[in-house]
């Protein structure tokens, strides 16, 4: 393979070593004072990158072929689709596929895949797929430079670096009319007079999912364990670090902990919640999680509540509790809440609070080190995840945050965090200039994307001391209110509506 290192000067920094040749314009211009935006094209095609079949493992050793749905798996379940094929004529391949070193794991193998053929377009890589498919396997096309190893793969990448020694602007976080509803980044834009912006927090059943805290008040609670970042003053101080959040619901002498803050009752996406979570109570990224008995509040951010079975309080701007219902879905008071129950919630809630009483909300969220974040005006809290530089040092607690997949099955592992895939990150710099990048995937010749471990040395090569993990994939998308969006989204149809936003806003 054609390989070599580069030094990219961008914007101001000296990027070295990043091991991703230049092979196009780099492209800085100036969004505003303190603004600037930065377009790389990096990294080559390479003679090795073929489209392939990827033909899919049975989660049990001995099970169906024809409905098989997992990418990978363990060395003696592959030997026997290799075998099935060639007993039906066709030439398999066993690949190894090995995890990179994280903070909290070491690299070792994941497991192992089953390919057939290298094709130079994908068509040749579709017409065997119908042949395999036909013989009564399950599989897909791949691009071998999506996979996540080659560290030179072609890349489009776009940088805003703000610089507030001359940005009298701030960076904050915006969503649409209420929370329960994704809106386009451009759109969000329009509504706000943005000059710049990307996509933030990753989002389920149409609304945010994590710890999120605006203008210093919760309205979203945390996946326990994960990474976030902190903004105060508009941006100029910024962190990331691990968050938890705890609620208390205090009425009378009797007080009881809030599983969620505006979140559908029962749904726990991404697990990681106070208790109770089924199957597991450890962080799992796109995992959804259940628990039958939960209290969640509402607050009038969210818009219309959602209604099913249980109990639920109403209460107004001073906690006083207006109604006591047995069952869920009022409206939100202006200024006031709801606490939806289910469960045994159900009946602490219908026990403990009465129409007429006052209750009152403990609302705490704790750093990585256990103390108090105060929630103050200009405190703005985004969990996503992972971390990916601490300190000036690549550092991904990748068990911790959940992108390691618990079990047998690692397709969900293998596919999200070791493979490439588009990418939206943000970071702070030792000059204190917020970072907002955008990588282009799934754009095989084009932009291949990044695993995580690659995208955390970006990052880092591009200066970051502090940097996150946005959500990513087809949501990732970055505009300025001069161009529209600057990036080339994955999905056919385009930039997807959001959960929220960062936004650059003058």
């Amino acid at each position: 393979m054609r390989r070599r290192l580069v030094s990219l000067v961008a914007a101001g920094v000296t990027v070295v070593g990043l091991s991703l040749p230049a092979t196009g314009a780099e492209k800085t211009r100036e969004v505003a004072p303190g603004v600037e935006l930065t377009s790389l094209t990096l990294g080559a095609r390479d003679a090795d990158d073929r489209w392939t079949v990827h033909v899919y493992l049975p989660a049990l050793p001995d099970g169906p072929l024809g409905s098989a749905g997992t990418a990978l798996g363990p060395r003696g379940t592959a030997e026997r689709v290799v075998r099935e094929l060639r007993a039906k004529g066709f030439a398999p391949r066993m690949e190894e596929v090995v995890t990179p070193a994280f903070a909290d794991r070491k690299a070792g193998r994941l497991g192992w895949v089953v390919r057939l053929g290298l094709f130079e377009e994908e068509a040749g890589a579709a017409e065997l797929l119908g042949r395999v498919r036909k013989a009564g396997f399950a599989g897909g096309t791949r691009y071998t430079a999506q996979d996540g190893t080659d560290a030179r793969a072609p890349q489009r990448v776009h940088v805003l670096r703000v610089d507030f020694r001359k940005f009298r602007g701030t960076i904050g976080t915006e969503f649409g009319p209420t929370l329960f509803g994704p809106e386009r980044l451009t759109d969000l834009m329009a509504s706000t007079g943005a000059l710049a912006g990307v996509n933030g927090q990753w989002f389920y059943d149409s609304a945010p999912g994590g710890l999120y805290v605006k203008d210093g008040k919760l309205i979203g609670s945390a996946t326990r364990g994960r990474a976030g970042l902190m903004l105060r003053d508009g941006g100029r101080s910024a962190d990331v670090d691990t968050y938890t959040s705890r609620v208390t619901l205090r009425a009378g002498t009797q007080s009881i902990e809030v599983d969620g803050v505006n979140r559908q009752p029962g749904v726990v996406w991404n697990c990681g919640g106070v208790g109770g979570d089924v199957p597991t109570q450890k962080a799992q990224h796109d995992f959804r999680c259940t628990d039958d008995s939960e209290l969640v509040k509402f607050t009038p951010e969210w818009g219309a509540a959602p209604s099913g079975a249980g109990a639920e309080a109403v209460l107004d701007a001073r906690g006083k509790v207006v109604a006591v219902n047995a069952s869920r879905g009022a409206a939100i008071p202006a200024g006031g809440s709801t606490v939806q129950a289910t469960g045994s919630g159900a009946q602490w809630l219908r026990r403990n609070v009465a129409v007429g009483k006052t209750v009152a909300f403990d609302e705490q969220v704790q750093d990585g080190r256990g103390r108090r974040v105060q929630l103050t005006r200009g405190t703005t809290i985004l969990q996503v995840g992972p971390a990916l530089v601490r300190d000036g040092r690549v550092a991904v607690n990748a068990q911790t945050d959940g992108i390691i997949r618990e079990g047998a099955d690692q397709t969900f592992t293998y596919n999200w965090t070791v493979r490439a895939n588009p990418r939206s990150m943000v970071g702070v710099d030792d000059r204190g200039r917020l970072l907002l990048v955008v990588v282009d995937g799934r754009q095989a010749g084009r932009s291949e994307g990044l695993g995580v471990a690659r995208a955390a040395e970006l990052m880092r090569q591009l200066g970051a001391r502090e940097a996150l993990n946005l959500d990513g994939g087809g949501s990732s998308v970055m505009a300025t209110a001069r161009d529209g969006i600057v990036n080339r989204p994955s999905d056919s149809t385009g930039q997807r509506s959001l959960g929220n936003a960062l936004l650059v806003r003058p």
